[in-house]
């Protein structure tokens, strides 16, 4: 029998993918397919990004960077030398695990603004490579991307495909796809949560003193869970280069790098569901300002801070919070 958490779990991602499945009935155009394409593979890279500031209580403000190191290794490889693109963001994402073990290590022995800092400066080294090199990297100007292709077979959102007798638009494609991709994110997202892993990791967030004291080994699952979380950006990465065809350094900069931890924040720390929130509203949120012109900037910075002043737990958390809360007093007024 399933313990409670397990249900929940469950639950949550059964209605994930309602959602996903149901989205297409309210979408009319290919912009509306791309924004939702994209929405899924920034959801599904906070949902790393959060293992590592949600449950392990560690900051990271230098994250795109592991984004664009997937992204512009794919890129590089599979238009320069011809590779394969599954095997090619497969060795990719190994890449940015042993970098991100390397300079984990020693960096998050450090903690509050040291280690702030010190992530944003691999972040920043990071992009002053991407943006030198122009020889490889095509510089600021960026450098096209081959479609995604699987044993001959191509993803591309200009195709056409035949599926149960139905034709699919490519980019009705590559939005199942990514949904996909982010269903299969939260599922280990919330395996590892559910594991003696995910138990030291809350442990070591709530206290690294006494986490040591009961023989958790505080370095090795900080490094560990800094690693997963690059992962999972370079990986997606590499698939957000193959959809867009096109990429720039801004995808490794450090505002890219503040949008995700925004969205982390903003959705709910130590909330999967919450950041997926999150990512969408932040996403979504600049298209709806659109028509304010000179105002949307202001606008949207004002919608955040009220957002964090009035809902500091996340929108998702305290959405919850509010749900709960009203449930039980409607349960006291019928009990009386």
């Amino acid at each position: 029998m399933l313990n409670s958490f397990m249900q929940m779990r469950l639950k949550g991602l059964v209605i994930l993918a309602v959602i996903i499945l149901i989205l297409p009935l309210f979408m009319s155009n290919p912009f509306h397919y791309d924004m939702a394409t994209q929405i899924a593979i920034i959801a599904a890279t906070v949902v790393g990004l959060n293992l590592l500031v949600g449950y392990a209580g560690q900051i990271s403000l230098g994250h795109a960077g592991f984004f664009g190191i997937g992204a512009y290794f794919s890129a590089v490889m599979t238009s320069n030398y011809d590779w394969p693109p599954l095997p090619t963001l497969l060795l990719a994402a190994a890449l940015v695990g042993v970098i991100a073990w390397i300079v984990g290590r020693p960096i998050l022995k450090l903690k509050g603004h040291y280690l702030s800092m010190a992530t944003l400066a691999v972040g920043f080294i990071i992009a002053i490579i991407i943006n030198n090199e122009g020889w490889i990297t095509g510089g600021p100007d960026g450098m096209p991307v081959p479609s995604f292709s699987v044993f001959g077979w191509e993803l591309s959102s200009f195709n056409q495909y035949s599926f149960l007798g139905m034709e699919v638009n490519g980019y009705k494609a590559w939005y199942f796809f990514a949904g996909l991709l982010l269903l299969l994110a939260v599922w280990v997202a919330q395996n590892i949560i559910d594991s003696p892993i995910g138990r030291a990791l809350r442990s070591v967030h709530g206290s690294e003193v006494a986490a040591r004291v009961v023989g958790v080994d505080t370095a090795r699952y900080k490094s560990l869970v800094f690693v997963i979380s690059a992962v999972y950006a370079s990986l997606m990465g590499s698939f957000y280069a193959h959809f867009t065809g096109f990429i720039t350094p801004h995808i490794a900069s450090f505002e890219h790098s503040i949008v995700l931890i925004t969205m982390v924040v903003l959705g709910g720390m130590a909330s999967t569901f919450g950041v997926i929130l999150g990512a969408a509203v932040l996403k979504l949120l600049p298209q709806v300002l659109a028509d304010f012109q000179e105002l949307e900037m202001m606008m949207f910075g004002l919608i955040l801070m009220l957002t964090m002043i009035f809902m500091p737990k996340g929108l998702l958390p305290t959405a919850q919070k509010l749900l709960k809360k009203k449930m039980s007093r409607k349960k006291v007024e019928e009990q009386a």
